[in-house]
C-alpha cells in the first residue's frame, strides 16, 4: 500500500507548521546574535552510518520559512551515509540557518532512524518472498512521514489508518456477532476495500478463510503453526505474521512461506540518528 501523493504533501504541511510553531514560537531570540545581513554555509554530517530519508521535510520547512537559503543535497532518501560523510549543504542567511537547524534535523534524525532500522530488517529477508510491513504503531502526529520512511528503507505500509483497509480484531469480531458476520458487513460498508482478520486459532483462521477474507493476521502463532497454515491455505488467502518477532527470529518466521510479517518496532522502538550542523570558515 503506498501513501497517495496528496495525502503526503498535506501531511508534509501540517509537520512543517507544528515543527515552526513550537520551535521558534514568536521568534528566535538567540538568532538575533548574528547580524541581520550575514551569510554563511554550513554542513550537514552523520555521526554513524545510515539510510537517510526526509529529504521532502526538510526542503518544505526550509522553503517555507526562507526560500532564499540554497539547499543542495550531497545523497538522496534511501542512499547509505557513512559515519562523518557529509549529506546536506545549505547556504544563506546565517540567521535562516540557526534557526532551521534543529527542527531539519529533527525530522532527518527521525525518519533516518527508522528507514535505517528497516533496511537492516529487509536484508534479513534476502532471497525470501515475504514482505515487511509497519503498523499504526507511529509517533503521533509523524504517521505518514514514518510510514514513508518504512518505504525509503525497503519496507512496506500497512493500512495507512482506519479509513483504506479493514483490520478485524477480537472485539470487532464480538461486536459484529462473528468472524463470518464482520467479514460480510465489511464487504457492505466499502466494497473492494482489503479485508483482514486477526485469528489466534485454527479455528478461527477456517472461519475467516471460508468467509472470504482477504489477509489473515496469524497472531502468536508457532513457527510450526505458521508453516501449517500455509500449507492448508495454499494460497486461497494472504497470510501474515505478528506478535513476539524480533530481528533474531525474523528469518525463521519469514522462511514459514508467510507473505508478510509486521512490526511495530519498525516505528515505534527507534533510536534517532546522531546529527550535526557546522558553519564553514
Amino acid at each position: 500500500m503506498s501513501i497517495p501523493a496528496s495525502l503526503l504533501e498535506q501531511s508534509i504541511q501540517i509537520n512543517i507548521q507544528q515543527a515552526l510553531q513550537e520551535d521558534i514560537g514568536t521568534g528566535d531570540i538567540t538568532a538575533l546574535l548574528t547580524p541581520e545581513d550575514e551569510q554563511a554555509t554550513a554542513t550537514i554530517i552523520s555521526r554513524e552510518d545510515m539510510i537517510l530519508a526526509g529529504q521532502p521535510w526538510v526542503n518544505s520547512l526550509i522553503q517555507t520559512y526562507d526560500p532564499q537559503v540554497e539547499v543542495i543535497w550531497l545523497k538522496n532518501d534511501g542512499d547509505r551515509v557513512q559515519a562523518n560523510e557529509a549529506f546536506l549543504k545549505l547556504a544563506g542567511s546565517a540567521r535562516s540557518l540557526l534557526t532551521v537547524e534543529r527542527p531539519a534535523l529533527n525530522f532527518i534524525q527521525t525518519l533516518s532512524a527508522v528507514a535505517t532500522k528497516v533496511a537492516d530488517y529487509v536484508q534479513r529477508l534476502n532471497g525470501l518472498n515475504t514482505k515487511l510491513l509497519d503498523t499504526r504503531k507511529t509517533l503521533p502526529g509523524l504517521r505518514i512521514a514514518q510510514k514513508y520512511a518504512v518505504a525509503v528503507g525497503g519496507g512496506q505500509n500497512h493500512r495507512l489508518g482506519l479509513f483504506d483497509a479493514f483490520l478485524i480484531k477480537e472485539n470487532h469480531i464480538m461486536a459484529a456477532g462473528g468472524i463470518a458476520q464482520a467479514i460480510a458487513k465489511a464487504h457492505d460498508i466499502a466494497p473492494g476495500k482489503p479485508v483482514e482478520v486477526e485469528v489466534e486459532t485454527w479455528d478461527e483462521l477456517n472461519q475467516a478463510l471460508n468467509a472470504g477474507a482477504d489477509i489473515v493476521m496469524l497472531d502468536n502463532f508457532s513457527t510450526q503453526q505458521m508453516q501449517d497454515a500455509v500449507q492448508h491455505v495454499a494460497g486461497r488467502c494472504k497470510l501474515e505474521a505478528s506478535g513476539n518477532i524480533t530481528l533474531e527470529n525474523l528469518r525463521e518466521v519469514a522462511s514459514t512461506g508467510v507473505d508478510y510479517i509486521s512490526m511495530g518496532a519498525l516505528t515505534k522502538d527507534i533510536k534517532a540518528v546522531d546529527l550535526s550542523m557546522r558553519f564553514n570558515g
